[in-house]
């Protein structure tokens, strides 16, 4: 038979007894505790290197984080503000470039705009208010900033000649809770007399020619002036709704307004045909049968009370109607105010190109529908007007007292002894 082979572990060095297994784990133990010992002297701090302090205290980085993330947050939300102030700033230059844009392309062969389908074009309505230009008047700047609401208030001229219908003017304004609104005082005592009744009042700078008819000036040679007096107003980017003294308000008128056109007045129309239009027939026998002319025939626009708005076509109107009354000093403003806004172009004259609203009659009612029509009526004598203009007749003071008396103490009769006119 073969002889049987050994293992190593089963040998004995020099062929002596194999090592029982007791020994060797004992022999086992003793090495490792040796090596131990070795490893503990040569590498104190171990294998590996320790940690750095940093990350041991790992909160501390986490707040630093933290700090870092609240900053950027703060730095972001500085440039959204930043955009959006950019951004505001672009849609309005490309409102004024659509404008000028616009202009430039009339009376070319371009086509600007495609249409829409049919009964779905509208043309441009409300044009784009010019940027404010507040270099031109700062102290008037000044006063408009703390009197104006939504950059919008009642305006009205006045000088010592209309001093009793002032105080009725704005006691009336006051008492209807209205605070935007501004009187443009002509004269010295005008403006202590407003500020000796806490009213808002603004003295233009010495300027001959307007002082000299603003002191001395009756009621049509003042109501000329409001037109030079206003474009100011227009420039530093506030819209108007200008008012004559002989007017008493019942509501605020702001909440009334459209704000859709550059100009919206007040009329002398005493109906819906005379205010709004209307189709009026010119009969000439001689024409035979072409006797028959088609007229459009519309009553004047109030120059006592309109809504101007600061856009390109509004501050033209301001400054044609000024031009002409210091060309033609014996002409009316009102009628004035009217052809240029109304006259369209034609050979050798160029209209004016503004946007045009009529005011509501009953809300914005002069003394003619007034005293003619609506003190006769049931059922208008309950409507309220937002104000009342005593345009039509001379006797201006008793009218507006009795006015007064008839919508705000409810005095049923105070209008009636009035006749309808002036007779």
């Amino acid at each position: 038979m073969a002889s049987r082979r050994e293992a190593p572990l089963m040998r004995g060095g020099g062929g002596g007894q194999p090592l029982s297994r007791g020994s060797r784990i004992a022999a086992a133990v003793v090495v490792g505790v040796a090596l131990g010992c070795l490893c503990a002297f040569f590498y104190p701090d171990g294998f590996f290197s320790r940690a750095p302090e940093s990350a041991i205290h790992w909160p501390r980085r986490a707040d630093s984080v933290a700090c870092d993330t609240s900053r950027e947050v703060a730095h972001l939300k500085s440039q959204l503000l930043s955009l959006e102030r950019k951004n505001a700033e672009f849609r309005k230059h490309v409102n004024e470039l659509s404008m000028k844009l616009q202009l430039a392309g009339q009376g070319k062969n371009e086509v600007l705009y495609k249409a829409g389908p049919f009964g779905t074009v509208k043309a441009l309505r409300t044009n784009p208010t010019v940027t404010p230009d507040l270099s031109i008047n700062p102290r008037l700047a000044q006063i408009l900033e703390q009197v104006a609401v939504k950059k919008e208030l009642i305006v009205a001229l006045a000088n010592s000649n209309v001093k009793e219908m002032l105080e009725m003017w704005f006691t009336n304004i006051k008492r209807v809770g209205i605070s935007n609104y501004l009187v443009v005082a002509l004269d010295d005592s005008i403006e202590n007399f407003c500020k000796s009744n806490d009213v808002p009042v603004y003295r233009r700078d010495p300027d001959d020619g307007v002082d000299n008819i603003g002191k001395t000036g009756g009621n049509h040679a003042v109501s000329g002036l409001k037109f030079r007096v206003l474009r100011e107003f227009l420039q530093l980017g506030y819209s108007v709704l200008l008012s004559d003294i002989d007017i008493i308000f019942f509501q605020n008128p702001f909440d009334y307004l459209y704000r859709d056109s550059d100009v919206e007045s007040m009329s002398d129309g005493h109906n819906n045909m005379t205010a709004y239009g209307f189709n009026d027939v010119f009969d000439e026998p001689s024409m035979g049968w072409a006797r028959y002319a088609h007229t459009m025939r519309i009553w004047v626009y109030n120059s006592g009370f309109f809504f101007i708005r600061p856009t390109i076509p509004s501050i033209e109107l301001l400054d044609r109607v000024a031009g002409r009354l210091s060309r033609e000093p014996k002409s009316w403003d009102q009628a004035v105010f009217n052809e240029e806004l109304f006259f369209p172009s034609h050979p050798g004259y160029e209209g004016l190109h503004a946007s045009k609203r009529t005011m509501d009659i009953y809300l914005f009612m002069n003394s003619k529908v007034l005293f003619k029509t609506v003190r006769k009526d049931v059922h208008l004598r309950k409507l309220k007007p937002v104000i009342v203009h005593l345009n039509y007749h001379p006797d201006k003071s008793d009218r507006m007292k009795a006015v007064i008396e008839f919508y705000v103490n409810g005095k049923q009769n105070a209008l009636e002894h009035f006749p309808d006119g002036s007779e």
